[in-house]
């Protein structure tokens, strides 16, 4: 039995990658900070697929949860989902330097880790997966989030292409905007996002899953975001700040 390890996995999309892996007949080890809520997701899913989870509370934020995360992933396991995520409230400029580093330690320190944890073993058996869940708006300029999440694509990107030659493979994942708790649970005004923009999480897990297995890179679910990251590209960069300003949120 395939086992998935994944990160941020009671709610959004990274409960959506757990359903969708238990029922595709993973065996998962499900990583939050609330182990009580953890719990309760595990036996949601012994419920409904008849798979057994395993509970690893841990706070990513922190060296002692990533250690023990760490340590779980180096006993092995098929599929990592690097989903832990979060988002701040208003101008990153009012932000402050701890919370912004907080931010930078979930984001990018615990991919790096988590990731170059579980590739040692997926390239002694020469199999193996990781998907980093980065965003659009690592294709915009929206503060600490998005360069965040712009370094995760590339760093996705460059350890894809340093395990050609291998059945390993490394991808980046970069949703729109996603029907999950990230705007409540951020405090983020949502509410000047057109309804159209909006995603479910088992849409875009299940668009991601193919895309992993079609070996790409970089997965951006449904073709209006592919539209907007493909005219991003295209447009003045302060322009396309802008605009992303704006529409993330008031």
């Amino acid at each position: 039995m395939p086992s998935a390890l994944i990160t941020g996995a009671t709610a959004g999309i990274g409960a959506a990658f757990a359903r969708r892996l238990a029922a595709d007949g993973f065996s998962l080890v499900l990583v939050a900070r609330d182990e009580e809520r953890l719990t309760a997701a595990a036996e949601s899913l012994r419920l409904r697929y008849g798979v057994e989870s395993e509970v690893l509370a841990a706070d990513l934020a922190t060296d002692e949860g990533l250690e023990r995360v760490e340590a779980r992933l180096r006993q092995g396991i098929d599929l990592l989902v690097n989903n832990a995520g979060f988002g701040h409230p208003g101008s990153f400029l009012d932000v402050s330097v701890p919370d912004e580093l907080r931010m930078l330690k979930v984001h990018c320190e615990a991919v790096l880790r988590l990731t170059m944890a579980a590739l040692p073993g997926m390239r002694k058996r020469n199999r193996g997966a990781v998907i980093n869940v980065a965003s659009v708006a690592a294709f915009f300029n929206r503060g600490t989030y998005s360069a965040s999440k712009a370094w995760v694509v590339n760093y996705s990107e460059s350890t894809a292409a340093e395990l050609v030659g291998t059945r390993v493979r490394v991808m980046a994942l970069c949703p729109g905007f996603v029907r999950t708790e990230f705007h409540e649970r951020a405090s983020i005004d949502a509410s000047a996002i057109p309804g159209f923009l909006w995603l479910s999480a088992d849409d875009v897990v299940d668009e991601s899953m193919r895309d992993l297995a079609l070996g790409k890179r970089v997965s951006v679910p449904d073709l209006r975001y592919k539209v907007i990251v493909g005219v991003g590209r295209l447009v003045p960069r302060g322009l396309a700040a802008r605009v992303s300003q704006r529409l993330g949120r008031r």
